[in-house]
C-alpha cells in the first residue's frame, strides 16, 4: 500500500450498512467507527497471524488484536485445530461436560494462586459476580475501584462512575468510589471514611507504569486490616505479564482475580478464579445464605474451554509470554527512535510494559491530543499498520515490526509539519478521533 491516501469504498458502505442495523455501528465502543479518522475505517474481510485485510482488499499488520484478546495471532493452529476437534463432540449439553473439569483442572495449574474457579464468556460478567460475592460474603455495599484504570465491567456498579452514565440511578453509582493507584495513604483514608462500608478493593495490579515498590503487598494488607476482598482485574495483565498474570509475576495473591482477552485467544471465555472459602459461596457445599455466582447457558461451551486449554498449552510451551516482551521491546525501541529522529520525540510517546505498549499523542503544549491522534492513525492505516495501540501478539516477526517502524518514521515526518504549523488540521482531512466514554454522542 504505502500510498498518501488509503480509499476503503467498500468499507464505506460497509460502516453504513453496520450503523443502520446496529446502535454504533459495531458490537464494542472501542470498535467504532468514531475511533479511526474520517472515512477511515477498516472493515475487515479476515485475518491470519499478526495481518488482517479488509473487504477492500488491503493488508495490515494488526496491534492490540481483538481489543488485546488475539495474543497468539488470528487463527492459530494449534488453538484452532483443538476448537474444531470439540465442536464435532457437541458445543452445549443439560449437564456439565467432562471438558470443564479438565479446562478447570487446566486454569489451577496454570494460576497456582488460586483455589477454584468458575468460567464464563465476558469480562464484565466476571468482575461483577467478584464484586456480588464480596459484598455478599463482606455483607458490605460499597465497592472500591481504581479511578486510574480505564474499565471494569459493563455493569450498572462501574458505567455509572463514567461520562456515559445515561440510565443508571445515581443511587447505584453513589455505592462505587475510587481509590488512586500507587497511593496507599489516600486508599487508607477512603477506608477509613468509610469504615465497615467497603466491601472490596477492584484494580488493574499493574497498567502503563510498574507498581511502585510495596504497593501491592501493601494493598493486601491494607484489605487485610479493614476487612474488605482485594480483587485483581486480570483481564490485560493475565498471561501478558506471565502465565499466571500480575499475581505470578509479583508475588502477590488477591482474595478473587478476573480473566479473560489472551485466555482464548479470541474465543470468549473468561474466569473467576479466587479462594476456596469466598468461591463456594457460590456453590452448594456450605450452610451460609447462597451467592448467584455465575449461571451462564454458554459459560462452559466446550469449544471455548477447548481453546483456553490450547492457549495455555502454547503460552507455556512456546514461551509466548517472553515473545510478547522481546517483541514489545523492539517495537517500542524502534518508534522511540523514529520519533526522536523525526523531532517529535517529546510529542508521539511509547508507554507500558513491553507485551502491552500503548502510544500518546501530544500537541505542540505536550498536552493529549485527539487531533493528533487523527494525524498519526491516518498515516499508519495509508502505510498499512491498523494500530490503535501497540499491543504486540506472538505472530508478529521481525519483517512486521520494521515496516511499523519505518510506517512510524513517515507519519512523524508529517506530524512534524503539523508542529511547525501549530495545527493539524490539514493533515487530518476530517473530524478528530473521538474518546470512547463521552456523554454526547
Amino acid at each position: 500500500m504505502g500510498t498518501d491516501e488509503l480509499l476503503l469504498p467498500r468499507s464505506r458502505q460497509a460502516n453504513e450498512r453496520l450503523h443502520s442495523m446496529i446502535p454504533g455501528g459495531a458490537h464494542t465502543y472501542a470498535k467504532g467507527d468514531d475511533q479511526y479518522p474520517e472515512n477511515l475505517a477498516p472493515v475487515i474481510s479476515h485475518g491470519r497471524g499478526a495481518h488482517v485485510w479488509d473487504i477492500d482488499g488491503n493488508r495490515y499488520v494488526e496491534y492490540g488484536s481483538g481489543l488485546r484478546s488475539v495474543s497468539l495471532g488470528h487463527a492459530h493452529p494449534r488453538v484452532t485445530e483443538a476448537v474444531r476437534r470439540e465442536i464435532d463432540r457437541g458445543s452445549n449439553f443439560v449437564r456439565p461436560s467432562i471438558v470443564e473439569a479438565e479446562a478447570a483442572e487446566r486454569f489451577l495449574a496454570t494460576v497456582p494462586t488460586a483455589e477454584m474457579v468458575k468460567f464464563a464468556k465476558n469480562g464484565s460478567d466476571a468482575t461483577t459476580a467478584a464484586v456480588r460475592l464480596a459484598r455478599a460474603v463482606t455483607g458490605r455495599p460499597r465497592v472500591a475501584v481504581c479511578g486510574d484504570h480505564p474499565f471494569f465491567s459493563v455493569d450498572d456498579w462501574f458505567i455509572g462512575t463514567t461520562p456515559m452514565s445515561a440510565g443508571i440511578p445515581a443511587r447505584t453509582t453513589e455505592l462505587t468510589v475510587a481509590f488512586p493507584y500507587g497511593d496507599l495513604a489516600a486508599t487508607e483514608e477512603l477506608l477509613t471514611r468509610y469504615r465497615g462500608e467497603v466491601a472490596c478493593l477492584i484494580l488493574e495490579p499493574a497498567g502503563h507504569t510498574e507498581p511502585p515498590p510495596g504497593y501491592l503487598t501493601g494493598l493486601r494488607d491494607l484489605a487485610d486490616r479493614h476487612g474488605c476482598v482485594l480483587v485483581f482485574d486480570e483481564m490485560i495483565t493475565g498471561f501478558r505479564w506471565s502465565e499466571a498474570g500480575a499475581q505470578g509475576l509479583y508475588g502477590v495473591t488477591p482474595d478473587l482475580s478476573t480473566f479473560g482477552k489472551a485466555l482464548g485467544n479470541g474465543f470468549a471465555v473468561s474466569a473467576l478464579a479466587g479462594r476456596r472459602e469466598l468461591m463456594e459461596r457460590g456453590g452448594l457445599r456450605h450452610s451460609d445464605e447462597r451467592v448467584f455466582l455465575l449461571s451462564t447457558t454458554h459459560g462452559a461451551e466446550t469449544h471455548s474451554l477447548a481453546a483456553a486449554m490450547a492457549v495455555q498449552t502454547v503460552y507455556t510451551e512456546e514461551g509466548v509470554t517472553a515473545r510478547l516482551h522481546a517483541l514489545g521491546e523492539r517495537l517500542a525501541a524502534g518508534v522511540r527512535e523514529a520519533a526522536a529522529g523525526m523531532g517529535v520525540g517529546d510529542h508521539v510517546v511509547v508507554r507500558g510494559r513491553a507485551s502491552n505498549l500503548v502510544f500518546a499523542t501530544l500537541d505542540e503544549n505536550h498536552r493529549p491530543s485527539q487531533q493528533y491522534r487523527t494525524l498519526f492513525l491516518r498515516r499508519l492505516l495509508a502505510g498499512g499498520v491498523l494500530a490503535p495501540s501497540f499491543v504486540v501478539s506472538s505472530a508478529l516477526d521481525d519483517a512486521d515490526i520494521d515496516h511499523t517502524v519505518d510506517v512510524v518514521a513517515q507519519a512523524c515526518a508529517v506530524y512534524r509539519k503539523a508542529l511547525d504549523a501549530a495545527d493539524p488540521t490539514p493533515w487530518m482531512a476530517g473530524r478528530p478521533v473521538k474518546p470512547v466514554f463521552r456523554r454526547l454522542a
